[in-house]
Formats: structure tokens, C-alpha cells, sequence
């Protein structure tokens, strides 16, 4: 399993992967039975084991696919302030009600990842610099004095 075992982790299925494919993963309970399973889930419950095995407690959570701006922040572990900034920015498409802004988890978690692999590809192009090497004929110090 790729990752690590106490990380959070939001497992969401579409309509295709919800389906179990043939000589697919199965769960085999202490009398027999046979539980079929789509490959996600499989990946779930592995990471699930791997944490308990591990020493941690696991907490499961499930959500509707839509989600007012709040339990959508909560799932993907950010202030509902920002992510609601965010959303107004349009950064993530929302609905309206009388009360309650709602999105779709999908949205909320396809935007997260992408957010985060920006940040990580930018951290990555800071540490692929080289070092900043000062100019031998300037004795100026950082403000652009003389020392």
C-alpha cells in the first residue's frame, strides 16, 4: 500500500468503481463466507488494517456525496472559513439554498489534490534552485547599504 498508514485518507467511488471485477479482491470471514469487493474498497480496508496493526485508532466516517461548505471543509481537514473563500473565488462550484452553500465531495477533493500537488511542485522548484550566491564585486548588504 503506498503512503502512509496514519495518514487521512477520503476514499470516494464512482459509479465504475463501485462494481467487484472478476477474480477481484474478497474478504473471507471465520465462517466461510465470501465478500466480494471492488478494488477501492479493498485499498480502504487495507489502509484501515495497516493503521490499527500499526497502533492507531481509526476513525470512519461517512459522507453524503454533497456536502454543505462546512462537513466538506471538516472531510478534507481545512477551516470552513478558507474553504468557503475559496469557493466564492470560484474555485470549486457550489449551490445555494435558502440556508446552506453545498458542494459536491468530488469537486471539494479533486480541488484539494490538485491544490496540494501545486504546493508540492512549488516547494520542489524552490529546493531544485541553486544556492543563492552573493556577487563578488558587491559588498552591499541585504537593504543595498554599504556594510
Amino acid at each position: 500500500m503506498d503512503g502512509d498508514a496514519s495518514s487521512a485518507r477520503i476514499y470516494l467511488l464512482d459509479e465504475n468503481e463501485r462494481q467487484v471485477t472478476p477474480n477481484g479482491p474478497v474478504i473471507v470471514g471465520p465462517d466461510g463466507v465470501r465478500l466480494e469487493l471492488p478494488p477501492l474498497v479493498y485499498q480502504a480496508a487495507q489502509h484501515v488494517i495497516e493503521a490499527m496493526l500499526a497502533g492507531q485508532a481509526v476513525k470512519l466516517t461517512p459522507f453524503r456525496t454533497e456536502l454543505p461548505i462546512d462537513e466538506a471543509a471538516y472531510a478534507i481537514e481545512m477551516r470552513s472559513d478558507d474553504l468557503r473563500a475559496y469557493v466564492a473565488e470560484g474555485a470549486i462550484p457550489f449551490r445555494s439554498t435558502e440556508y446552506v452553500d453545498w458542494v459536491r465531495l468530488e469537486n471539494v477533493i479533486k480541488w484539494d489534490r490538485e491544490r496540494k500537488r501545486k504546493r508540492r511542485e512549488g516547494v520542489q522548484r524552490l529546493l531544485d534552485e541553486g544556492p543563492w550566491e552573493e556577487d563578488e564585486d558587491s559588498s552591499d548588504g541585504a537593504d543595498g547599504t554599504q556594510p
